[in-house]
């Protein structure tokens, strides 16, 4: 498999990378982090759910989907420390991934559209296309590490709240929408790293998301002197050989 051709492995990999990147966006704004079931014993009451989210909480009578309660500036004054956690590691984790598409869709250009004779002109512009795609998939495996370890934790710590308080709470279904998210950049890196390793017969220094000077333009000359052709009796040296008086 050649490095100079588009394959169906880094449009796989650019298509996972953008619905990773689209449900982190949904985990981010769903208020769906964390559910507080709090029961009531008076027959004439029904039971409230509150809906914690990263930005916002809602508070819910059970049969109604309007919120009784709606804090939106709940963002400052978030009181449990992994929802404050996440605030920061979700943004940060969607900035990462949007780096690696974005040099995902460099490498995927370049390849598709750029000639594979480089001009010398531009060598110094001239795009590394599996470089692009090994640092891409490095962007995603970051992004991975940051949206997972913080997502997970929130289930540990629920734990600790119930242990603390009272059994009343439980994650909701942000977190496996960004735990799902984490697994797509996972999957993202591997398909780059895989499409990667099949190019290693390159003979440039494709670790580099740019050329800092023209790639293997001696590959693209005529072949020296001593490669061509012996048979030619123009290029046959004859000795010739003078007998001293």
């Amino acid at each position: 498999m050649g490095c100079r051709d588009v394959h169906a492995a880094t449009v796989l990999a650019f298509l996972s990378g953008t619905a990773s990147v689209a449900g982190l966006l949904a985990a981010v704004l769903l208020p769906n982090w964390r559910q507080m079931r709090l029961y009531t014993f008076n027959k004439n009451e029904r039971n409230v759910t509150v809906y914690t989210g990263l930005w916002i909480k809602c508070a819910r009578i059970d049969g109604s989907r309007d919120c009784v309660i709606y804090d939106p500036q709940w963002y400052t004054a978030v009181d449990q420390l992994d929802l404050r956690v996440l605030q920061f590691a979700l943004p940060l984790s969607m900035l990462t991934a949007v780096s690696a598409l974005f040099l995902c869709l460099i490498g995927m250009c370049n390849t598709a559209f750029v000639s594979s004779v480089p001009n010398i002109k531009l060598a110094k512009c001239l795009v590394n296309s599996a470089g692009c795609h090994l640092v891409a998939g490095l962007l995603f495996l970051l992004a991975c590490a940051i949206c997972l370890t913080p997502s997970i934790w929130v289930i540990f710590y629920n734990n600790y709240l119930n242990r603390k308080y009272e059994p009343v709470f439980s994650f909701d279904i942000s977190v496996f929408i960004a735990i799902a998210s984490a697994g797509g950049l996972f999957f993202t890196s591997v398909l780059l790293f895989l499409w990667y390793c099949a190019c290693k017969s390159l003979p440039s220094p494709f670790w580099q998301p740019l050329y800092s000077h023209a790639p293997s333009m001696h590959s693209y000359a005529s072949q020296p002197y001593s490669a061509r052709s012996r048979l030619s009796a123009i290029e046959i040296d004859i000795p010739v050989v003078t007998h001293a008086s």
